[in-house]
């Protein structure tokens, strides 16, 4: 096999495996913010989904893979109600995961001074 051909067919199994690995629909990051505020998921997981002690848990910067994700929010073991694809679309679930996975990252505790006195 050629060299090229074989780094093609290498970059192609590897993106593979990483698209089968988030499995994520495309959503809107924009329109998931919306409705994460408008379906009241923000009132347990906080406003940037970083939850807190006594609410729900942390599901962002970095939420679960999505396929487990979708399952926890049609069928919850906790407190939280059911979202079935009656309550919530699957876009409108796509789009709230793009809006979870675009929150960035918490800044490291060693660049806040106030922390490091």
């Amino acid at each position: 096999m050629q060299e090229p051909t074989m780094r093609f067919l290498i970059m192609a199994a590897v993106a593979g495996a990483l698209f089968a690995q988030s499995g994520a629909p495309a959503g809107n990051a924009d329109n998931g913010k919306k409705i994460f505020a408008a379906y009241g998921c923000y009132q347990c997981h906080g406003r940037e989904g970083q939850g807190g002690e006594g609410s729900g848990p942390r599901i962002a910067p970095r939420p679960i893979p999505f396929a487990a994700f979708e399952k926890y929010v049609r069928q919850p073991t906790g407190q939280m109600p059911p979202y079935t694809a009656k309550v919530v679309t699957a876009q409108e679930l796509a789009d709230i995961y793009a809006y979870l996975s675009s929150r960035p990252q918490p800044p490291a505790v060693k660049s806040l001074p106030q922390l490091n006195n």
